[in-house]
């Protein structure tokens, strides 16, 4: 059973960090729809602002709260976040309330926090209007995935990029109602691996799939990376808990190289030094996820 400290920081870490992912998603597909999918637009939009009020509502409470750990490793902003936000408004026409982001570079970590019992009760109704808000998320993506696949809606959307979000989105669902029954998620560290290299190496496909035909180093480093997701993703389905040391440490090895790959092309996005079908925005929610797995690495080494 978890405590009420642990109860309310992994809460408010969880929404901090997936509540931004989930309304990134709606950005991003928002911004595939043709207008002739007004309807979809309009309810990709509508999630998004619903994620927004969401993070605002959790970033009111969270100071002091959030670990020093969540907050070094860079998985909630990054230093290119304010920036690929206001590109990305200003490409799209997309509306981003950059002041969560702005109030999410004030958070601090306070190790003498006090965690009131009232906190606890608002933080359990705050999860419950997540889990609401995601399962209406779940929803959209199955909807926009089916039509994708009968060939009744056309959208600038990878039918794989789909799954892929509809995965992030379940992952989230199924944490917040596993914390909800003051419980820790049961995942072992290889599956979490697991799940996490599937997450890289679809980054590393979808990032070779919307650069242009002429940027052939970044087609192929992109490639490569990919490759060896899918070589860690063999290597860890078959291990033994006897090998998680080995295979933490080659996983943790290569994800800190593709960060640097991600790091690389988010600046190179930012000062339009790419040619892709990619924002700055897109490159930026990538990075995050690729610090997010590395902080469960060193925690999953330091279990070891």
């Amino acid at each position: 059973m978890l405590t009420r400290k642990e109860f309310i920081q992994m809460s408010l870490e969880l929404n901090l960090f997936f509540g931004r992912i989930m309304k990134e998603h709606m950005i991003f597909m928002e911004m595939s729809f043709l207008v002739t999918n007004s309807d979809l637009i309009l309810e990709s939009d509508q999630l998004k602002r619903s994620f927004e009020e969401i993070l605002l509502e959790t970033i009111a409470v969270s100071n002091g709260i959030i670990s020093k750990e969540v907050i070094d490793s860079k998985e909630l902003v990054t230093q290119y976040t304010l920036d690929s936000e206001t590109i990305t408004q200003n490409l799209t026409g997309i509306c981003i309330n950059n002041e969560i982001t702005l109030a999410q570079l004030e958070l601090n970590p306070n190790p003498n926090f006090d965690y009131p019992s009232d906190l606890e009760e608002y933080v359990y109704d705050l999860n419950n209007r997540a889990i609401n808000l995601v399962l209406e998320v779940i929803a959209f993506k199955e909807k926009v995935l089916a039509k994708l696949l009968d060939c009744t809606v056309y959208a600038a959307l990878y039918p794989l990029l789909v799954e892929h979000v509809l995965r992030e989105a379940k992952l989230y669902h199924r944490y917040l109602v596993t914390i909800q029954n003051r419980m820790k998620p049961e995942n072992t560290i290889l599956e979490q691996e697991i799940f996490w290299d599937r997450i890289m190496g679809k980054h590393s496909l979808f990032i070779r799939g919307l650069l242009d035909p002429t940027e052939k180093d970044l087609f192929n480093t992109a490639n490569d990376f990919a490759e060896l997701f899918e070589e860690l993703i063999e290597k860890t389905k078959n291990a033994n808990d006897e090998d998680i040391p080995e295979i933490t440490e080659k996983t943790l090895e290569t994800t800190i190289g593709i960060k640097g790959f991600k790091t690389a092309a988010t600046e190179g996005l930012l000062e339009c030094e790419i040619k892709a079908i990619l924002t700055p925005l897109l490159g930026d929610h990538v990075l995050r996820e690729a610090n997010h797995f590395i902080r469960l690495l060193n925690s999953f080494k330091e279990d070891c």
